[in-house]
């Protein structure tokens, strides 16, 4: 099977292109290439056909051979989705609708799409399930809600979309993001000695490993289609919801000699869900098996931090956080205002 992986080169796709190479299928990989630079840690698959371009000129000729689509393009998080609103809707609402249509058209059935439970916005202290009413406060969250609807008017016989709604995802990969709560209280932890938290520490968030959600996507292509055929799935583990504040105790255990620092900057933070897990674990169980936590993980990330080296300087600049290397790129006008390359 020919997986065709949008956001390839991106923190997800540069592990979930690994797994799927590994489970022996083939990988075309769709990518605009804004973090050409950015890498934690080298590494090149080249198996992989490779498109350079922007999702947003994307043409029936690149899913020429194409079985799959697995699509994380996007502008990924909050701070993005808010740099410009109407870019939001381009890239992530607009661009997804017309991927949609064009696999389709060319009778690419499954279609996996890469949610949020970002989308749950506040939800307060009972866990929200898939048909919990959708409460999205951010523009990366409107677009995820917007591009589920508009997937799921195209439901046929002949499109079968799925969406994972992802947990906050942590880990290690080739492109890493230290814009990720757990990655970041991690870096903060290990470059200062102090565990930054700028709201009060008790929003809930749900976490995954992002090797745990590669499974779930291999889990989705490898299932029968009638399994996840127009299902959406929320991502993660019910043991995995953690408040801010639980998930900086962790840390502090894990590295030595730090200290818990609230700044208060964001106040108490309105989004807070804590998410059920259930239906994933009770449809996809023998497809799913996650096999981290936010304790391992974090361990994970503190070797990898202290065998890299990263300083105070590297965590906080362009490569690892999105915002500051697309505002970086605008500023030296290599892509557009628009956010396409001059050249």
């Amino acid at each position: 099977m020919n997986v065709l992986i949008t956001g390839n080169n991106g923190y997800i796709g540069s592990i979930l292109t690994r797994v799927l190479l590994d489970r022996g299928y083939q990988v075309t990989g769709f990518d605009t290439g804004y973090y050409r630079g950015c890498e934690f840690d080298s590494y090149a698959y080249p198996q992989v056909k490779q498109i350079h371009k922007d999702i947003r000129k994307m043409t029936k000729d690149d899913l020429k051979g194409v079985d799959a689509v697995i699509h994380l393009a996007a502008l990924s998080n909050d701070p993005l989705g808010a740099f410009d609103t109407r870019l939001t809707e381009d890239i992530n609402f607009l661009a997804t609708v017309r991927l949609a249509e064009i696999a389709k058209g060319m009778g690419i059935r499954r279609f996996i799409y890469a949610s949020s439970c970002s989308l749950y916005g506040i939800a307060g202290e009972e866990a929200v399930t898939e048909n919990s009413p959708l409460a999205p406060v951010t523009e990366y969250a409107i677009s995820k809600v917007k591009s589920e609807e508009a997937l799921t008017r195209m439901v046929d016989d002949t499109f079968s979309p799925v969406f994972l709604r992802a947990s906050t995802v942590y880990g290690i990969a080739p492109m890493l993001r230290c814009d990720l709560v757990v990655n970041n209280l991690v870096g903060w932890a290990y470059t200062t000695g102090k565990i930054r938290i700028m709201s009060d520490g008790t929003p809930w968030r749900p976490t995954i490993h992002i090797e745990d959600l590669s499974q779930a996507y291999l889990a989705c292509l490898e299932c029968p289609i009638d399994m996840v055929h127009n299902q959406a799935f929320n991502v993660g583990q019910n043991k995995e919801n953690y408040q801010i504040r639980d998930m900086a105790n962790i840390a502090k255990k894990i590295i030595p000699g730090c200290e818990v620092e609230y700044t208060y900057e964001h106040g108490s933070d309105s989004r807070t869900y804590k998410v059920s897990f259930d239906k994933i674990f009770a449809r996809l169980g023998q497809y799913y098996q996650p096999a981290w936590d936010v304790e391992k993980g974090m361990r994970q990330l503190y070797q990898a931090y202290k065998n890299h080296g990263l300083t105070l300087e590297e965590f906080i600049g362009n490569k690892y956080i999105r915002i500051n290397q697309l505002k970086s790129l605008v500023t030296q006008k290599a892509i557009s205002e628009s956010l396409f390359w001059r050249n």
